[in-house]
């Protein structure tokens, strides 16, 4: 039996659910299918490529001085939540890079200023899958603060330094950091189920914002195996820009909303 099939049967047998595959959803796409997203996203990328460099320039801005006015007002202990919880709006923040790609494919002009006036087929329909995801990142935002107050109490945030050193070097550091990863799992894999398809949807269709979530989430579920495989891909590259101060974000943003297009044309 096919991996598939045996992964239809557990969930099948776990769940009590005689069918939790819709043919009308599955597109049989192999594994390795987000890496061709990623060659094509690459593609839009290098074409008029200061278009897209200047759109992750844009973002890099923005999060360095949302970061900076966290500090400034001394609520640095929101740092880690709004870099992990910036992955749950990262699909609406992209949609510039999602015109740029459709344009390209119907080798229709394209300009910074058409990419900063996106207007979807949906109208406003994006704006309620926009405040949705809003809402869920200022709900993980929330729960990550009273995760910190179960396990070190009520107390004032000991600065980056201090907590770092908390959470590395002490059990309850080690435990909170289980439960927190497991609850931003969860956040995260919600919002990227229902973000993944649905904003570039909205752009592209006359649909509402429910129905385009719901088919996000069913087009996730029934090709599960390359939407983890993106999901990985995503979660590291993110880590990456993490890593190099955010900086990798004027680069590795626009690639990564580019190939995102390209995944929701391989499922539409």
């Amino acid at each position: 039996m096919s991996g598939t099939g045996k992964l239809q049967r557990w969930v099948g047998e776990v769940s009590g659910i005689e069918e939790t595959w819709n043919p009308k959803w599955q597109r049989h796409l192999p594994a390795q299918a987000p890496f061709e997203w990623l060659a094509k996203g690459w593609r839009d990328l290098i074409t008029y490529p200061m278009l897209s460099l200047s759109y992750g320039v844009g973002v890099f801005v923005v999060s360095f001085l949302i970061i900076w006015l966290l500090f400034a007002t001394g609520r640095d202990y929101f740092l880690f939540p709004a870099v992990a919880g910036f992955m749950i709006i990262a699909p609406l923040l992209a949609t510039g890079l999602y015109l740029k790609s459709s344009r390209l494919e119907r080798s229709e002009p394209v300009s910074l200023g058409s990419m900063l006036r996106v207007r979807p087929v949906a109208g406003a329909q994006v704006f309620f899958t926009g405040l949705l995801l809003c809402m869920l990142m200022l709900l993980w935002m929330r729960a990550a603060v009273l995760i910190y107050a179960l396990f070190f109490g009520v107390r004032p945030f000991p600065g980056l330094g201090h907590v770092t050193q908390m959470l590395l070097t002490t059990p309850t550091g080690w435990a909170m950091l289980a439960v927190g990863v497991f609850i931003g799992a969860i956040f995260a894999g919600f919002s990227f189920a229902i973000s993944v398809f649905s904003i570039p949807m909205l752009l592209d269709q006359r649909i509402d914002a429910f129905t385009a979530m719901g088919v996000s989430v069913a087009l996730v579920w029934n090709n599960l195996r390359p939407m983890l495989v993106w999901g990985a891909i995503v979660l590291g590259l993110f880590l990456l820009s993490v890593a190099t101060g955010l900086l990798g974000l004027v680069v590795i943003f626009p690639l990564l909303g580019h190939a995102t297009w390209h995944a929701y044309r391989a499922v539409r």
